[in-house]
């Protein structure tokens, strides 16, 4: 079947073949035909199938419709939930492009950034809103946004928003559209929340299911590296260094982990960049933008975040953790090898991760090659728990190391204002560490051997002072020596009375 088989409306075909898309996906083919009917849509189905244009379509077409048989003031009348930024934007400019013979405006609305842009462009009037929930509510409450008159509802990705945290926001939202309306609903999974929230939100809906993609492209050299946990930076600056890796997208498992690669590359002359959810939305586009235009060739980043990154003649995907998910390993390697282009999926396998690529290559019923010979081979006999390391250092650089030099540095410098401060005599004073071993019992006596070595020579000289005024007995208390430990030590005025001791 070809999109001209589709009864799409002229102005979004003639975008299609420009775009050069002729022939359907199997989502774009099951679902835009019922959608055009005007029924509600569940759809199961991975990212990267082509979902986007199979629900772009046909709500392009309807619109396009509507406003040629009454042309009125532009108000929202399709809303598209997506999870992340990222996303977001990919679906507006999904539009844009397969709109741009239509006189339909689009608004994509996001946090991170500021609402000035947005609410500029939602006064101006709009047809089709792209946003993410808490922005979305956040503009709801402040009367920027109103939805009476949605006519076509779109939740895209709706397992990733409920493991975001996001179906609260995302009920909220929906209790502000009109019960009249048509809604399709994709998630690659279906888990019982999904299910439930599934039957809340569609009316007799078609089901649509795509078997989730479970091979990978021939095109694709797949390879697989053994190393410790410890080397896998080691490993990648050596790989970007020798090999011939044009541009390259390196995925961590976390948002610290892209933080902490990006820094070794860099300290290592590699010019990276990271974008995950921590980043501001500036930071973001700033670095999507400069790899996109070639002018970054590394990008570093988690799974959620590269949600979105859209990339032609990728040469090169670095899996430097496994997945937990074997699926993900696909749709990540999958970013590279694409319209028949060849393409370069490197993986680190450490100690821990074995389990992890046993069910990766049980899903794609291959086993991967392994490089045995390079400069960082697996040691399972290391335990690699006592190598990690501490947050911005050198690998090898251990927490217990660090953390030694910060004690010896602060006992050097207590110990300098000590002596400074001191005027007795050295077999008064005592050095740090023995200060910290005063005999518990006198602690008195320890306490004023403390200040009185500091205090005692003012103390004097102001006792000299005042004898003129004071009388034979005071006279005498005065000469009475501080550290007497025969005898009491004279009352002296401490301007630190109210201080609290402290002993070192």
């Amino acid at each position: 079947m070809q999109f001209e088989n589709l009864n799409i409306s002229k102005p979004v075909l003639r975008a299609l073949l420009e775009e050069g898309y002729t022939k359907p996906s199997p989502i774009q083919t099951e679902s835009i035909p019922p959608l055009l009917e005007g029924y509600d849509l569940l759809g199961c189905a991975q990212t990267g199938t082509g979902k986007t244009a199979a629900f772009a379509v046909p709500i392009l077409d309807a619109l396009s419709f509507a406003q040629r048989s009454s042309p009125a003031r532009k108000e929202i009348k399709a809303l598209i939930l997506a999870p992340t930024r990222e996303l977001a934007i990919q679906i507006g400019e999904s539009f844009d492009t397969y709109g741009k013979y239509l006189s339909l405006k689009t608004a994509v609305i996001f946090g991170g950034v500021s609402q000035y842009p947005q609410t500029k462009a939602l006064a101006s009037g709009i047809d089709i809103l792209v946003a993410t929930p808490g922005r979305l509510l956040d503009l709801i409450g402040q009367r920027y946004v109103k939805l009476a008159n949605v006519s076509h509802f779109v939740l895209d990705e709706a397992d990733r928003m409920l493991d975001m945290g996001m179906l609260r926001d995302v009920k909220r939202v929906i209790a502000e559209l009109p019960k009249k309306r048509q809604s399709m609903f994709f998630s690659a999974t279906m888990p019982p929340e999904i299910a439930d929230l599934a039957g809340t939100i569609l009316s007799n809906p078609v089901k649509v299911e795509i078997t989730p993609v479970s091979s990978t492209v021939d095109t694709i050299s797949q390879t697989v590296y053994f190393v410790n946990k410890f080397n896998k930076t080691r490993l990648l600056i050596h790989l970007l260094n020798t090999m011939d890796v044009e541009s390259a997208l390196v995925f961590s498992r976390t948002k610290h982990g892209a933080d902490k690669i990006v820094r070794f590359l860099n300290a290592e002359g590699i010019d990276a960049m990271a974008i995950h959810g921590n980043k501001s939305q500036n930071a973001r586009q700033l670095a999507l933008g400069k790899f996109k235009s070639r002018k970054l060739r590394i990008l570093v980043a988690t799974d959620i975040a590269a949600r979105g990154i859209d990339v032609d003649e990728l040469s090169h995907v670095f899996i430097y953790d496994l997945p937990e998910v074997p699926e993900t390993y696909v749709h990540r390697i999958g970013r590279t090898g694409r319209a028949g282009l060849g393409g370069t999926a490197i993986s680190f396998c450490d100690k821990e991760e074995k389990f992890l690529l046993r069910d990766i290559q049980k899903l794609i019923q291959k086993t991967i090659p392994v490089v045995d010979e390079h400069f960082f081979p697996l040691d399972e006999s290391i335990d690699e728990t006592s190598k990690k390391t501490t947050r911005g250092s050198r690998p090898g650089q251990e927490k217990p190391q660090k953390l030694a030099g910060v004690i010896i540095q602060a006992k050097t410098s207590v110990e300098r204002k000590l002596s400074a401060g001191s005027n007795s005599s050295s077999d008064n004073r005592k050095s740090f560490d023995n200060g910290r071993q005063y005999s518990k019992s006198k602690p008195n006596e320890n306490r004023r051997m403390d200040r009185g070595s500091q205090l005692g020579e003012q103390s004097r000289k102001n006792r000299s002072s005042d004898k003129n005024n004071s009388d034979k007995s005071n006279r005498s208390k005065s000469q009475r020596p501080i550290h007497d430990n025969s005898r009491p030590a004279a009352r002296v005025v401490d301007p630190f009375k109210n201080a609290n001791s402290r002993v070192f």
